[in-house]
């Protein structure tokens, strides 16, 4: 192995080789965060290793604008292990191609389940816990989300509550990093 392959391999990141979304090369560490040797991640769709095909899209989406305009995307997003298990994820790219986003990639992965813990959402919670980041009040989320102002309250009420939060800044405070 060359200097530069044993950097790659032992990087203290997780760090993987893309091309068209798809897994060419990873290191070590992106392999144990994933849950599998080094081997079973060639040639992987990366949409395995998204909760959803809806999650998996929609960073193909915004990543993409942002990619073709800047070469560089990043954000923090739950990812999925092999084994079905859940976790927070910083995720930075270059792509190599960005008259075309996605052909060829480098791709960054730091696990943050330790100081981030999932927290399990509705899908009506997720839309609240969004439009509360925006700066929306009770009465502007219940107009855009067809809900009466007391039910987004008792949403808000709930995400206090699983998110540990006293007061609604706190709870803010606690969405950062959370994809929008």
């Amino acid at each position: 192995m060359t200097p530069m392959d044993l950097a790659f391999m032992h990087a203290p990141t997780g760090l993987a080789l893309t091309e068209n979304r798809i897994v060419r090369q990873c290191n070590l560490r992106f392999a144990e965060m994933f849950g599998d040797q080094v081997d079973a991640f060639t040639d992987m769709p990366l949409e395995r290793l998204y909760p959803s095909l809806k999650d998996y899209e929609k960073v193909e989406r915004v990543g993409g604008d942002r990619l073709r305009k800047t070469g560089r995307y990043e954000d923090e997003r739950i990812m999925r292990r092999l084994n079905g298990d859940l976790f927070w994820c910083r995720v930075r790219g270059t792509s190599l191609t960005p008259e075309t986003p996605f052909k060829q990639g480098v791709w960054s992965f730091a696990d943050l389940s330790a100081e981030r813990p999932v927290v399990a959402l509705t899908p009506r919670e997720r839309d609240v816990a969004i439009l509360t980041c925006q700066g929306r009040t009770s009465k502007e989320i219940g107009l855009m989300l067809n809900l009466s102002y007391r039910t987004v309250e008792a949403h808000r009420a709930r995400l206090l509550q699983k998110f540990g939060a006293r007061k609604l800044p706190e709870l803010v405070a606690k969405f950062s990093g959370m994809p929008l």
